[in-house]
């Protein structure tokens, strides 16, 4: 491959919702540029982009692929993105070094979720270009006119299309080409080759009217064009190029197409149009970053000619090679042999070797310069979300801010020995993965993994299995449920053992309360005389502390009391510290005990964002885990409903939700606050313990 300059690479994330096309449109892209002979096909796992055991199998992708071409005088680095929401980490790895954001929509459906939120975190965080591809236009159920309607209610009068199908359906073969107010006659044996001819009648009429429908638009997003337009009535070639491209990058328009990726229709002159008017990687002038050490925001230059600053988007850790580190580089260049400065970690680094990167395939680079992407081998401590720089100037890349994780399991080697096994398998995935997260529970006294939902943490546990040779056990997490008490109570209780040599004494004698929500647990003393000597007061707490960490209903914390050890008796040769632990952990449980105990439960807020047909099975399922809905609002085509509901309840919510929502739905969770529990799911809870015991 040849060098490019900056302003010759364009770096494309095609996103959208699962099931779109988007692999298939990137497999006709390939194969159009002559990357590949032949097309291959997701169903028998013969593409490009979803190369890995686990995608094949799943037949989606689960992972984000690397791709490129070469299409006029351009380098086109496609990122070709996973679509179910359980990967959105993916996704904002992709949005985070793409100069534009391709939107693939299947053109048999509606506007989906995925589309959606990948509309949205391309607008919101990262103010990307867009430009909009309807794939799929060859199925009977087709429909780009409603669709095309939807999406401009939806997003606004700046979606216009490009280019329309002319006989929408499996026989599929001409498309209307706007800008050139020609009809494309497609070949039909996926080969791609189109002829262009003259529109005549009520096609050229309709042609002729987008066409200035067009050159209005692009001209009300420069004051000159505008100028030009009404003195000339149109615009030249040369201002209808420029327009085109300063429009789409400035958010004024955002282009539609109608393709079908599988049979290879209207994918070429998409490819064209692309080349031409899209946003690229030299349309960047400057970057903003944190100065290290200082943390002061900067602007930087983005050109080859500025210092080196680049962005892990993804490592893929492989067994027979090593780490795999994905990089864009926003200014400099990268040279293999380079030594480099991961600015995140404060760590040197040497770029041994840099790749050019094609699915599961590399080709050696010279170098990378800035605005290309490529990947790098065995960095020695690189992760995903590091910026690397020069040493001389030290800058970094905001982070992403990734989704919180909506679902957990807890897990454990199903033999004993394979514990270190899992725990360096559990840290090789979240270095991959940050959405994939793990911690060891002191409280619950479990392994704790999480993530966005089941498929994403059964991905990621398979490969742990996989590459370490262990078999790993899945359950549900404990509920961190709490005691506390509804009324005051009092005890006491003498600790005395006697069995030759020293003995043990201690008496104690306690108050407790109720106490505001949130309070924890209040120890305080108020003796008085010298029945108990003060030295003894910190061994009453620590024993309590031991009792209320065990819990004493279900072996839950105990929380919201408060305590007065008031007075008490004591020897002056069996009393020690150990007696006094004991006496005052008895004292509070016989107090505890008496003084009306119940348990409280984690109360989770939840917003689920849906299509509106599902909205009546989601409200009934969310009433059915105890749960209480706070409200709703309307978001397009989408209905997001806010509720609080038992964690207990939400361990199985993100599969049931793709369950009753075909995968088109969404949700977020949040911890809320502690509340009482129903009387009867205590009882449930408290003789599971004793029963456990």
């Amino acid at each position: 491959m040849k060098e490019y300059t900056t302003d010759n690479i364009i770096n494309i994330s095609l996103a959208g919702h699962a099931s779109s096309g988007k692999t298939m449109l990137a497999e006709s892209m390939l194969f159009n540029a002559k990357v590949i002979r032949e097309m291959g096909n997701t169903k028998n796992g013969t593409t490009v982009s979803d190369y890995r055991d686990y995608e094949i199998e799943n037949q989606h992708s689960m992972s984000l692929s690397l791709v490129n071409y070469e299409w006029m005088d351009k380098k086109i680095n496609l990122l070709d993105v996973p679509g179910q929401t359980e990967f959105q980490g993916e996704l904002l790895s992709a949005l985070k070094v793409s100069d534009v954001l391709a939107l693939v929509l299947n053109a048999t459906n509606d506007i989906e979720v995925g589309a959606e939120l990948a509309w949205s975190y391309s607008q919101n965080q990262f103010k990307l270009p867009k430009l909009i591809i309807l794939n799929m236009i060859d199925h009977d159920q087709s429909k780009f006119d409603n669709l095309l309607s939807s999406l401009k209610d939806r997003f606004g009068r700046s979606i216009f299309p490009l280019m329309f199908p002319i006989n929408e359906g499996e026989n599929i073969c001409d498309i209307g080409d706007v800008l050139r107010k020609e009809i494309m006659s497609f070949k039909t044996d996926s080969s791609g080759s189109f002829s262009a001819n003259k529109a005549e009648g009520d096609m050229a009429n309709k042609l002729d009217s987008l066409h200035n429908e067009l050159i209005e638009l692009i001209a009300e997003s420069d004051d000159s064009l505008l100028e030009a337009f009404f003195d000339k009535g149109e615009l030249s070639e040369d201002e209808l190029r420029g327009g085109l491209h300063a429009a789409i990058s400035g958010g004024n328009l955002v282009p539609v197409f109608c393709v079908s990726g599988e049979k290879n229709i209207g994918v070429k002159r998409l490819m064209d149009i692309i080349s031409k008017y899209s946003p690229c990687a030299g349309d960047i002038q400057k970057i903003n970053c944190i100065s290290s050490p200082s943390k002061e925001e900067v602007e930087h230059g983005s050109t080859i000619n500025d210092s080196l600053c680049s962005y892990v988007f993804k490592t893929i850790s492989e067994q027979h090679v090593g780490e795999l580190s994905f990089f864009r580089v926003f200014s400099g260049e990268v040279k293999s042999g380079d030594d480099v400065h991961n600015v995140t970690r404060n760590q040197s680094e040497k770029m041994r070797q840099v790749y050019y990167v094609l699915g599961n395939q590399r080709k050696d680079a010279s170098r990378l310069i800035a605005g290309d992407i490529g990947a790098a081998l065995k960095l020695k401590d690189t992760h995903t979300g590091d910026t690397i720089a020069d040493q001389s100037k030290q800058i970094m890349l905001t982070p992403i801010n990734y989704p919180s994780p909506c679902m957990y399991l807890a897990v454990s080697p199903a033999s004993r020995g394979d514990e270190e096994k899992l725990a360096i398998g559990l840290s090789i995935m979240h270095e991959e993965d940050p959405t994939f997260s793990y911690r060891v529970d002191p409280e619950l006294k479990q392994t704790i993994v999480s993530g966005t939902g089941d498929t994403h943490l059964s991905m990621n546990l398979n490969r742990i299995k996989s590459r370490f040779g262990i078999d790993i056990s899945k359950e549900s997490p404990r509920i961190p449920y709490r005691e506390t008490i509804t009324s005051p109570s009092n005890a006491k209780y003498r600790h005395k053992k006697q069995s030759g040599g020293s003995g043990q004494f201690a008496e104690v004698w306690l108050k407790i309360q109720p106490s505001v929500r949130g309070d924890g647990v209040d120890f305080s003393q108020s003796l008085s005389g010298q029945n108990v000597d003060r030295g003894f007061v910190p061994s009453v707490e620590k024993g309590i502390n031991i009792a209320c960490e065990d819990g004493i209903m279900a072996g839950c914390r105990v929380v919201d009391l408060k305590i007065d050890f008031y007075d008490g008796k004591m020897h002056p040769v069996d009393s020690n510290d150990m007696a006094f632990q004991l006496a005052g952990r008895h004292a509070f449980l016989d107090a505890f005990k008496s003084a009306k105990p119940k348990l409280l439960e984690p109360i989770y807020k939840i917003q689920v964002k849906i299509p509106e047909d599902c909205t009546g099975d989601i409200m009934g399922d969310i009433s059915a885990r105890r749960g209480k809905v706070g409200g709703m609002d309307t978001d397009g085509n989408f209905q997001i409903i806010n509720a609080e509901v038992p964690q207990v309840h939400l361990h199985d919510y993100a599969t049931a939700l793709k369950a009753m929502t075909s995968g088109r739905g969404m949700f977020s969770q949040d911890f809320s606050h502690y509340q009482d529990m129903p009387v009867n799911e205590s009882n449930k809870v408290v003789s599971e313990f004793e029963a456990s015991r």
